[in-house]
């Protein structure tokens, strides 16, 4: 939805600023290095307009979390939507490593931390879900589809220790010896 307000759009640039910052701050130094100060240092701007926009170093976190699973859940969308759903869910993990290891690094530590709080399960809740409805068409038993998916979820997490990710053909390799054919 576009903003037409000069104001709302510009409010609603600085929270997609200050997003990117929290981000990028977890990313570079985990979730225990961000607070209002380090967020506006990063993001160029004085820390009153953080706390304008985020009252709470959890407000910003938050809001983190639920930007960091739209925009998962965006590409698994563009995934399933592909002639090829399964190899371009392969090529996105192989790309979200190649290109922007740092957020996500800081999108599992988001997602470690809604697993701790239980009002922020629903949010991890769509990433499941949009997962497994991706994975339907091609997993017809649910039982394997769950082990599918946390396959997928696993070989997310490996690339973090593994030196160097995989590369899209290697992750299709693994997929395709776990999904129906």
């Amino acid at each position: 939805m576009e903003i037409t307000d000069g104001r709302r759009r510009k409010g609603a640039e600085r929270r997609r600023l200050l997003v990117a910052a929290t981000t990028r701050v977890i990313g570079r130094a985990g979730l225990a290095s961000v607070s209002q100060r380090v967020v506006a240092t990063e993001a160029g701007v004085p820390p009153s307009v953080v706390s304008y926009y985020f009252p709470t170093v959890d407000d910003l976190l938050v809001a983190a979390l639920v930007e960091a699973n739209d925009a998962c859940l965006a590409d698994l969308e563009e995934c399933a939507a592909a002639p090829d759903p399964l190899g371009a869910l392969a090529t996105r993990i192989a790309t979200w490593f190649d290109t922007g290891r740092e957020v996500v690094t800081a999108e599992y530590e988001l997602y470690l931390l809604a697993a701790r709080r239980p009002e922020l399960h629903p949010e991890v809740g769509r990433w499941t879900t949009a997962l497994d409805a991706f994975l339907a068409p091609l997993v017809a038993d649910p039982i394997r589809r769950a082990g599918v998916a946390a396959a997928v979820d696993g070989l997310i997490l490996r690339c973090f220790w593994e030196p160097g990710a995989p590369d899209a053909p290697t992750f299709r390799a693994v997929l395709d010896g776990l999904v129906d054919h």
